[in-house]
């Protein structure tokens, strides 16, 4: 189970990676701060070479492929970024792809997979429905399916993000990271439970995407509707992985409305200069409904991704 992954995988992770993926900012944010009162670090996933953390997860995975199963194929289901980074990662190893994602993801990010040279398969209803089709392809063509959110390597390279922030700023007290499938929380509780134990660990989500927060509550797995969402890349149910993760890493995790997701991009907007998804924005909008004063300082929030459609982004920044 995920309790047994260790930070020596994610020590080779960030090694495997490192001349590939970008190693991101880390920024104190001043407005932030002043509003916080307490220093507030942003990890700036959003400026990653695919404009999400995910490339981390995926390239590292890809890479540990033997040859001979790249070839084969590479199939992954996703919300946008995780099939971007896997597209990415499949063309650096000339690998063939094809994605799975649900028929109202982000036209940035679908194209953004295409530009990539995978094949887009577009036509699942939501997320949840495009993972089924995927694995069901991936078996029929022998090819090997990455799971967006689970895999020791996956999950190993997206705690390279919480390795990043200790590096940066040792005296790290609180995390504040989006949840979705619980890959980046994953990884990222790894590392600090191991050799930062007293990092205090919150998890974000918003109303419509809380699986997680829901089934932490009922002490069982609880599945969501599919409901439209500023935070389409946190979308979709949890598994009993994920579900684990959660129980042994987050110390709270806080749902956000989705008026507050769309203020905190706006915000990041004209106050940071960054362009920022829902679903990286809602740790931030964490902060904006009140719950900083529940952080010990100092805090990072993972700024998980930036690919937003520019006409959706606009018409945020604009109110």
């Amino acid at each position: 189970m995920f309790k047994d992954l260790r930070p020596t995988e994610i020590f080779a992770a960030a090694h495997r990676i490192r001349d590939v993926v970008r190693h991101t900012p880390l920024r104190l944010s001043l407005s932030l701060s002043e509003r916080a009162n307490r220093d507030i670090y942003l990890k700036l996933e959003c400026t990653q070479i695919t404009g999400s953390f995910k490339l981390r997860g995926a390239f590292n995975t890809v890479a540990t492929l033997p040859p001979d199963v790249r070839a084969r194929g590479i199939v992954a289901s996703s919300a946008g970024n995780h099939g971007l980074g896997v597209a990415w990662s499949a063309n650096h190893f000339h690998a063939p792809a094809t994605i799975f994602i649900p028929r109202t993801a982000p036209k940035v990010k679908r194209d953004g997979i295409e530009a990539l040279g995978a094949a887009v398969n577009a036509d699942a209803q939501h997320y949840d429905a495009a993972m089924d089709r995927a694995m069901t392809f991936a078996r029929d063509h022998d090819a090997t399916f990455i799971h967006p959110c689970t895999g020791d390597a996956l999950i190993a390279g997206q705690g390279t993000v919480a390795l990043e922030i200790l590096e940066e700023l040792p005296n790290l007290a609180a995390l504040v990271t989006p949840v979705g499938g619980a890959g980046l929380l994953g990884g990222c509780g790894v590392l600090l439970r191991h050799v930062a134990p007293k990092t205090r660990i919150v998890g974000a989500q918003s109303v419509n995407t809380a699986a997680m927060a829901r089934s932490l509550s009922a002490s069982s797995l609880v599945s969501i509707p599919s409901v439209p969402t500023l935070a389409d890349g946190l979308a979709g149910d949890i598994d009993d992985l994920a579900f684990d993760i959660g129980r042994h890493t987050l110390d709270d995790i806080v749902t956000v409305d989705e008026s507050s997701i769309a203020n905190a991009i706006a915000i990041l907007a004209r106050d940071e200069a960054l362009t920022v998804e829902g679903a990286g924005a809602v740790g931030v909008a964490a902060l904006l409904e009140g719950h900083a004063p529940e952080w010990p300082g100092p805090v990072a929030i993972v700024v998980s991704g930036g690919n937003i459609d520019r006409d959706r982004l606009d018409a945020i920044v604009a109110g």
